[in-house]
């Protein structure tokens, strides 16, 4: 399935409008992904896979929601990271690099 990140984004933006949710604040977004987050993370521990399902969901639209709030394009910037991470090269403490071509 191919998804449309942007679209996704504009109907995340459409949704907290017609529910008269935050679509200024960043900080307070921010805020709210943190305890999406943690009740993905909660899910986790019991294994709770409808839940873990429903809260990676959450999790997934804050950060469309954060990103058009910053007018960035959630879908080009994971690409782009993507390649980025394809580069990297990590010695044996960890430590990253990315290695030429």
């Amino acid at each position: 399935m191919i998804i449309d990140t942007k679209e996704l984004q504009k109907q995340v933006i459409a949704n907290k409008l017609k529910h008269g949710f935050n679509t200024t604040d960043i900080k307070f977004e921010l805020l709210l992904l943190y305890g999406e987050v943690n009740e993905l993370f909660e899910g986790w521990l019991k294994k709770d896979h409808d839940n873990i399902d429903e809260e990676l969901a959450d999790v997934g639209i804050f950060l469309l929601g954060i990103a058009e709030m910053l007018h960035s394009d959630l879908g080009e910037d994971i690409v782009e990271k993507i390649k980025i991470n394809d580069k990297r090269v990590y010695d044996k403490n960890g430590h990253k690099e990315i290695k030429e071509e």
